[in-house]
């Protein structure tokens, strides 16, 4: 279980990010078009999981856009940004804000992914969201970057998971 903050009040997630160096578990999610989306779709491929709570915060939305802005330039990447927004208000938004170098998928029918990947808020305000973390995977899927973002309102440290690329 890792601690997080949420402007200083202390929150707790399911578990623990998927260790450095282990495979990252599979996961069926559900993209903008209402289609299932699992790991296996993305293999061959270096990918970054950008997670977070709602589209409706700033700080998500901000992670979203710089993940965007750097996606365009990473070869052979792909950026998934995950939360439990339903499908239909992430396509909205990557739409209102022209958005096209991420790929939103919905962890909404159940919060597997969630408990699978260990961030899944447990209690306090934001329970049963996703805590905000990023985790960047080579192209078999193996772990080679995780941040449990400590405080919820800030910002993931987007150099050091684009360094890992």
């Amino acid at each position: 279980m890792a601690a997080i903050t949420l402007k200083g009040n202390a929150f707790n997630t399911s578990g623990e990010l998927p260790k450095v160096g282990s495979t990252a578990p599979d996961f069926s999610l559900t993209a903008s078009n209402l289609s299932k989306s699992s790991l296996a779709d993305y293999k061959g491929f270096k990918v970054i999981l950008n997670i977070f709570p709602s589209l409706d915060t700033g700080t998500c939305a901000a992670s979203v856009r710089q993940f965007n802005k750097e996606a365009s330039g990473l070869e052979n990447t792909k950026v998934l940004c995950i939360s439990r927004d339903l499908p239909f208000a992430q396509a909205r938004f990557c739409g209102a804000e022209g958005l096209d170098n991420v790929i939103t998928l919905s962890d909404f029918a159940s919060g597997q992914f969630g408990k699978d990947y260990g961030l899944e808020i447990t209690d306090g305000p934001l329970a049963n969201l996703h805590s905000r973390a990023v985790i960047v995977l080579d192209e078999k899927g193996t772990v080679v970057y995780n941040e449990q973002v400590p405080e919820i309102v800030d910002e993931p440290n987007y150099q050091a998971a684009l360094k890992a690329i």
